[in-house]
């Protein structure tokens, strides 16, 4: 009961990956971020590397102690780099914030956009559940299907439909 109060004064967030896009739509604020899924990372020194800019940015920095990775980049699975992801998705969710010093943790969709023919493995679900707790997120859904409708955007509905598809799939445990 405390919970689900708690969590209503949070921030949802829909994110939607594409190997040459991402996408994410603050629900509550409808500011939106969408651009290509790069992060520029500078080397420092042989120890410290740190990010320098994500997006259309991160492209335009390409040099000397600077590479660009696009961490949803691989040729059979849509995710090639969990770290550079993480961190990618922190600045976003930052942007998206407005970058407040104190805010509750958003609850987030995320929605594969591309290579999940045949669904999604149990492996490539927890990774994606994985990043999004890793880059700030309080609950996760990983969603599967048709864009989702910005208007009227439902967490609990689309939460409860993600329930009953693993109950459908079957769990060893």
């Amino acid at each position: 009961m405390i919970k689900r109060f708690i969590n209503s004064f949070g921030t949802t967030m829909y994110v939607q990956i594409w190997e040459k896009r991402i996408k994410v739509t603050n629900i509550e604020t409808g500011k939106i971020y969408d651009e290509a899924p790069l992060v520029a990372i500078e080397t420092v020194n042989k120890d410290k590397k740190a990010v320098n800019a994500v997006g259309n940015k991160a492209a335009l920095l390409m040099g000397k102690n600077i590479e660009v990775i696009n961490p949803f980049s691989h040729p059979r699975v849509l995710f090639s780099d969990f770290h550079v992801a993480e961190k990618l998705l922190q600045h976003i969710f930052k942007l998206l914030t407005g970058g407040k010093i104190f805010i509750l943790a958003p609850a987030v969709v995320i929605h594969p956009m591309e290579k999940t023919e045949g669904g999604l493995t149990l492996i490539e679900e927890r990774a994606f559940r994985e990043l999004a707790l890793g880059a700030g997120a309080r609950d996760v859904v990983i969603y599967q299907g048709s864009p989702l409708p910005i208007h009227g955007f439902n967490y609990e509905a689309i939460k409860a439909m993600d329930k009953e598809s693993t109950i459908n799939r079957g769990s060893s445990f």
